[in-house]
């Protein structure tokens, strides 16, 4: 079975230097590359499934964004923000050596994304939101911060994975075997057994969100949204609290006028490890 190569990238932050891993598919020297950017507390390699459908074409890169997987912590947990976060992946795309590259963002990686491409002479080609919006509901914000960066330790993979799926019912129907899959790259090695593999740190910054706030941001993010000039597919699972159908349907009307596919029996996020789901991002990113 095909199997990703491990590499870092140095990044600037506040207080100095940190280390940013990435898993990269396919042919190195391949100039047609994907990046795929994962979400709030998951990791890059989230996307194997995706990364074994498109390796062939493509060099798939899926980094650990800092403070998950196998990145560094930040000493100071402020930088644990989307501006720093597109730094980050800036200085990634620097290492690549591409003039282009297409973005495939679930949740979190996707507003790095739409951070990316609105910015002047972005290298992005086509953009892929998975689940995530300008408009983000405060609630589904406020259930997220319910369990983010809460402490934990489990004995056994096994456990790790019962509890993991009691917070993330709404990604919709898995294979035992597909979850088990998908939990391996969350945990760290803690004594006897296993703990979450993210800084409980990043939680700092999101539990500081107001709904004041979150409003200043979706203006900003429209703006941004408003900007952009590429092709772009929006995904959205049709039970999700975090994407809602009525932002879904006015990021089809606005900016780039994305294409929306809605998933049914799935809420947020869609994994795309499911055939259907697998089917429309490749055919998306195929048809360029």
């Amino acid at each position: 079975m095909t199997e990703p190569r491990l590499k870092q990238v140095q990044c600037l932050d506040s207080l100095g230097l940190h280390r940013m891993a990435y898993w990269e598919w396919g042919d190195p020297a391949n100039r047609r590359v994907v990046v795929c950017v994962h979400g709030l507390s998951r990791q890059g390699r989230d996307f194997d499934a995706l990364a074994r459908e498109l390796c062939g074409t493509y060099r798939v890169v899926c980094p650990d964004v800092v403070g998950r997987g196998q990145s560094d912590w930040l000493q100071d947990p402020a930088g644990y923000a989307i501006p720093a976060y597109v730094a980050d992946m800036v200085t990634l795309l620097a290492r690549l050596d591409v003039d282009a590259v297409d973005w495939v963002g679930t949740s979190m990686g996707g507003l790095i994304g739409l951070g990316l491409a609105a910015l002047p002479g972005s290298p992005l080609r086509r953009l892929v939101l998975n689940d995530v919006g300008p408009a983000i509901q405060f609630a589904a914000l406020q259930r997220i911060g319910g369990y983010l960066g809460q402490p934990a330790h489990w004995a056994t993979l096994e456990e790790a994975a019962d509890a993991l799926w009691a917070i993330s019912k709404s990604f919709g129907p898995h294979t035992r075997e597909q979850w088990l899959a998908m939990t391996r790259p969350q945990l760290k090695p803690d004594g006897a057994g296993f703990k979450p593999h993210y800084d409980p740190a990043i939680a700092v910054p999101f539990r500081m969100v107001t709904p004041e706030l979150a409003a200043a941001g979706e203006a900003m993010l429209w703006q941004a949204y408003d900007r952009l000039q590429l092709p772009t597919l929006l995904l959205r699972g049709a039970d999700s609290d975090l994407l809602s159908h009525d932002t879904a349907q006015a990021m089809t009307q606005r900016g780039p006028r994305a294409r929306l596919v809605e998933f049914a029996g799935v809420g947020h996020a869609p994994t795309l490890q499911q055939d259907d789901q697998l089917q429309v991002v490749r055919d998306f990113l195929l048809a360029a």
